[in-house]
């Protein structure tokens, strides 16, 4: 018998269903659409922001993320006018910085999630804060790695100016979404269903799409005041 409610167990596949065929719908119109962003990496970041947002991602992705399109930037700098991404709301620029942080966080995430069950690891005799050690660690090296692969080539950097630059600009974006993202996890597993999930349940995966959203609630503030500050890169 199912140790989850019937509707929350249909929620989760739905919901997971519709998140993975917006990931596809996204990575389709960048690639076979030619709608390449003019940071590459954010061809990477979308459809992978997606993939833990679902029909919202995919949405923001067309609100927000063609306006930076490689044609549409290259054309403006050529007309000598401020690219179209840069002319949107600065809120805007804040949610795509957190999405772009969060996006290194949930590869890292899964790949920790996966791994963990080929070599178990558990702190205090449980489990869930093994994985966690495994997400930071993960999470933050890809976090670094999408922010050292953006401002490298953009500034012109060496490997060790690059890597200092991005854990600068990125490190208490990715510290702030994990936090996020683990305060949810806590609250589902010890609060609201009263037991550590199975990641063979469809429940689990769902609750760290809900996780990733929290993530980007608390690394939105700190995406904000890093890019006025003009330590990050605005995408």
């Amino acid at each position: 018998m199912s140790a989850f409610p019937g509707w929350l167990q249909l929620l989760s596949v739905v919901y997971l269903a519709a998140s993975a065929a917006s990931a596809v719908v996204v990575l389709v119109d960048i690639v076979v659409g030619n709608h390449r962003q003019s940071m590459w990496i954010m061809d990477v970041v979308w459809p992978v922001t997606a993939l833990w947002s679902g029909p919202f991602g995919l949405y923001a992705y067309h609100r927000w993320g063609r306006a930076a399109e490689k044609r549409s930037v290259m054309r403006a700098r050529q007309e000598h006018r401020p690219p179209p991404n840069r002319a949107q709301p600065f809120a805007v620029l804040a949610g795509k910085g957190a999405t772009h942080c969060g996006s290194g966080c949930t590869l890292g995430d899964i790949i920790a999630e996966l791994l963990i069950l080929a070599v178990p690891f558990s702190i205090f005799g449980r489990n869930i804060f093994g994985a966690w050690a495994y997400d930071f660690v993960l999470a933050f090296a890809m976090g670094i790695a999408f922010q050292y692969f953006t401002i490298k080539p953009m500034r012109n950097l060496s490997v060790r100016d690059g890597l200092r630059e991005a854990l600068k600009a990125d490190a208490l974006s990715l510290v702030a979404w994990q936090l996020g993202m683990y305060g949810w996890m806590a609250l589902a597993t010890f609060v609201l269903l009263h037991h550590e999930l199975s990641k063979a349940s469809p429940v689990f995966w769902f609750m760290m799409q809900v996780a990733m959203f929290f993530g980007f609630l608390t690394s939105y503030p700190v995406n904000w005041f890093l890019i006025k500050r003009g330590v990050k890169e605005a995408m």
